[in-house]
């Protein structure tokens, strides 16, 4: 929006890419996770590990994690999300790609 109202931008586009990270858990992983410890897990074949030591928070619970199950929902979920806000005029076309 602010590249559109300030700068003129008459495009949009949403990019995905392969082999994301975002793809590699979820929401619950993470926040089990972070309530084991806050420092970097591990990612093993079996999944994702801590191997860190505590405290960890359980103010992860509290958070969307926006990962990605399937990579074409995922760029057609943000598409629609935002061609749908208000602030976006709809003379603006957007776009999405995996790349």
């Amino acid at each position: 929006m602010i590249s559109h109202k300030l700068l003129g931008t008459r495009e949009w586009f949403v990019v995905h890419h392969t082999d994301c990270g975002m793809e590699t858990f979820t929401d619950e992983v993470m926040r089990s996770l972070l309530a084991s410890s806050l420092e970097t897990a591990a990612l093993e074949p079996s999944g994702w590990r801590d191997v860190g030591q505590g405290p960890g928070s359980t103010g992860g619970q509290f958070i969307d994690w926006l990962t990605i199950r399937d990579q074409a929902e995922s760029v057609l979920a943000d598409v629609r999300r935002i061609r749908k806000n208000p602030l976006v005029p709809v003379t603006v076309p957007i776009y999405g790609h995996i790349y």
